[in-house]
C-alpha cells in the first residue's frame, strides 16, 4: 500500500496550527511575524507556501507513520448516532469502542487504509488494555 496523508498540517512561527480538512480546503493565516501562511489539499495533497526567512514546522502524519502517532491526530467527521447533529471531528483515539466497531460494519465505502486505521486502532487498545473513549 503506498504512503497516505491522514493528517495535513502545519505551525507557523508563532505556534498557530492551520489544518487543511479536505481537498482545496485552503486555509490561511497572517503570523505574528506579519507573514501569510497557508495549508491545502487536505488527505489528498499537500500545498504549502514558503518563507525562507520565516519557515513553518511541518506536523503532517501518514499512513507510514506509528499507529500510537495516527490515532493521536487522525480525524473522523461524525453527524451522532442518530446522523442529526452537528458535524464534529473526533480525534481516533476518543473514539469509543462501539463507534469504531459500528464503522467497521456499516461503512462499506471507506477506503482501504481508513478501514485499516480502524482495525489497527482496535488492536492497539487490546494490546494496550485501553477501554476506549465513550463518545
Amino acid at each position: 500500500m503506498s504512503n497516505k496523508i491522514l493528517c495535513n498540517r502545519i505551525k507557523t512561527p508563532d505556534g498557530t496550527i492551520l489544518e487543511s480538512m479536505n481537498r482545496h480546503d485552503y486555509v490561511t493565516y497572517i503570523d505574528a511575524n506579519g507573514k501569510e501562511y497557508m495549508v491545502d489539499g487536505g488527505l489528498d495533497y499537500l500545498r504549502r507556501n514558503v518563507h525562507d526567512d520565516a519557515p513553518y514546522t511541518e506536523l503532517s502524519v501518514s499512513s507510514s507513520d506509528e499507529h500510537s502517532v495516527i490515532r493521536e491526530v487522525f480525524k473522523w467527521g461524525t453527524y451522532g448516532i442518530d446522523g442529526k447533529q452537528p458535524l464534529k471531528y473526533v480525534i481516533l483515539k476518543d473514539m469509543s469502542w462501539d463507534h469504531i466497531d459500528a464503522i467497521l460494519k456499516t461503512q462499506t465505502h471507506l477506503r482501504d487504509h481508513i478501514r485499516q486505521l480502524f482495525v489497527n486502532e482496535l488492536d492497539y487498545r487490546s494490546k494496550n488494555n485501553e477501554a476506549g473513549i465513550f463518545f
